[in-house]
């Protein structure tokens, strides 16, 4: 038995969790629990490995294995047999956004289109276009897509779009980062009548070493124009913080020998402190906080699990120092 404010015995040490000055909470032998105290620090490094691999694992997700250009059209089946609904796309799932249609890849194959500057991510779930993939047009775009991407509108009475100038095919540049595990051509899109949708395909086509997908003459005159029009944008706003610091400025006497510093060199060193605020974290500090998430979550289970037993041992312990 330990007297009041003596030191503990020898052969165990007891771990105080948020002491309190009248009344401490102890909580477990650390000496008679290293089997639990192995779980908790097992478990915190399983969290921060699985943390790890599911962010390489996202990373990899975005691997290009194919890219090209097509012409797409657009569709809206929901199974309601509505201005030539065919019924359930092929894969079973219920129409949605983002579900595209291919004459020839396999179903559950996923990656994403661009259109003028716009970026849509696609998983292909029904067959399709069937006549119209003779004449060049590969891919059909689910009707919501195909409006957020020509700035139409989707009208769910009429399954069309409206508002985007009678748009019903458009180029765009696609891009694959997921193969479907079924029947289909791994490789660019070939025609519905050629039968390559009940084929198995086990060639895949070689990924490009570019990972990113080439773009038109127009979306890249789109891209030019927005980089000027931000930089005169810039100009702008530089040369007005300067017109401000350069009015706020007090007018001075300068001191005997001594030039005034220019107002340009403060307008400088407050820019360089604003960008140095301004820069991000490192992504691994978010690794490294859902690691240490991971361990407390990891420690409040098994302190709930071992409540019972902490019971005891403190009863125990107010036992012995009785």
């Amino acid at each position: 038995m330990n007297a009041p404010g003596h030191a503990s015995s020898p052969s165990t040490s007891w771990l105080v969790l948020f002491p309190h000055e009248s009344a401490p909470i102890v909580v477990f032998s650390l000496r008679k629990n290293r089997v639990l105290l192995s779980s908790f620090l097992g478990i915190a490094l399983t969290g921060a490995v699985l943390t790890g691999s599911a962010t390489a694992s996202h990373a990899d997700s975005d691997q290009v294995l194919l890219q090209g250009s097509t012409k797409a059209s657009y569709f809206w089946d929901d199974a309601s047999g509505r201005f030539g609904d065919t019924g359930l796309p092929a894969s079973g799932k219920p129409m949605q956004k983002g579900m595209f249609a291919s004459p020839s890849w396999p179903l559950g194959t996923e990656g994403y289109v661009v259109y003028k500057g716009k970026k849509a991510p696609f998983f292909i779930g029904d067959r399709g276009p069937g006549i119209p993939s003779n004449n060049g047009v590969m891919l059909d775009i689910d009707a919501k897509t195909f409006a957020d991407l020509t700035g139409g509108r989707f009208n769910t009475s009429t399954l069309m779009v409206n508002g985007n100038g009678g748009l019903g095919h458009i180029n765009v540049d696609y891009v694959v980062t997921k193969w479907g595990k079924g029947y289909g051509k791994k490789n660019h899109p070939v025609a519905f009548s050629t039968g390559w949708y009940k084929r198995f395909d086990r060639n895949p086509a070689t990924p490009p070493k570019v990972d990113t997908v080439p773009l038109s003459a127009e979306v890249e005159k789109s891209a030019a124009k927005k980089a000027e029009k931000a930089e005169r944008a810039g100009r702008a706003e530089k040369a007005e913080e300067q017109a401000v610091a350069a009015e706020s400025t007090p007018v001075t006497p300068a001191a005997e020998g001594a030039a005034p510093a220019p107002a340009q060199d403060s307008v400088n060193l407050s820019n360089a402190v604003a960008a140095a605020v301004k820069t991000p974290a490192d992504h691994s500090n978010g690794i490294l906080s859902l690691a240490v998430l991971a361990a407390f979550t990891a420690l409040a289970v098994a302190l709930f699990l071992t409540r019972e037993r902490l019971r005891v041992l403190l009863g125990r312990r107010g036992g012995s120092e009785n």
